[in-house]
């Protein structure tokens, strides 16, 4: 087991969350589910703990209740080596009531932000040639969804 571990407080659906977040991402799957029991503080028979990995990656989900909200302060940044990946990864994780913010971010249905990230934009980001990077950069604040095609178009001049 890592050391450190994502731990992720919902209201009520950790289970629905580990469950969507699974489906969505290779190498992944629901290690454990813990139930409330008679004692609660949640019904008996709820999932109070989800453990689950993402691509390899541990995380831990809580029913905790109404107590704690998800805010883009934190969030989870997701490499993508195509156009194709960016658009699958944007596409689902916005399924069943997500909503886009800029500069590839986006939050889930449960409130959890994402940044959706073509490798291809830190490239043009870094470049040693300031004046095509702050085109790159420019063009990136101006999108919601990355398009590697508008940055490559933007990079070149």
């Amino acid at each position: 087991m890592p050391k450190i571990t994502p731990f992720l407080w919902y209201d009520t659906q950790a289970e629905e969350a580990a469950e969507f977040y699974t489906s969505n991402f290779g190498n992944s799957r629901i290690t454990h589910v813990s139930r409330y029991g008679e004692a609660g503080p949640g019904p008996a028979g709820s999932a109070m703990v989800v453990a689950f990995e993402l691509d390899g990656q541990a995380f831990t989900a809580l029913n905790g209740g109404p107590h704690y909200k998800f805010t883009p302060a934190v969030s989870f940044y997701v490499n993508c080596e195509s156009q194709g990946e960016v658009d699958y990864f944007w596409d689902r994780l916005r399924e069943g009531g997500g909503r886009e913010d800029r500069c590839g971010w986006l939050q889930d249905r449960f409130g959890l932000s994402w940044q959706i990230v073509p490798n291809a934009l830190m490239k043009f980001l870094s470049d040693s040639d300031r004046t095509k990077a702050n085109r790159a950069m420019q063009a990136m604040l101006q999108m919601n969804k990355i398009i590697i095609a508008d940055l490559e178009k933007a990079f070149a001049g």
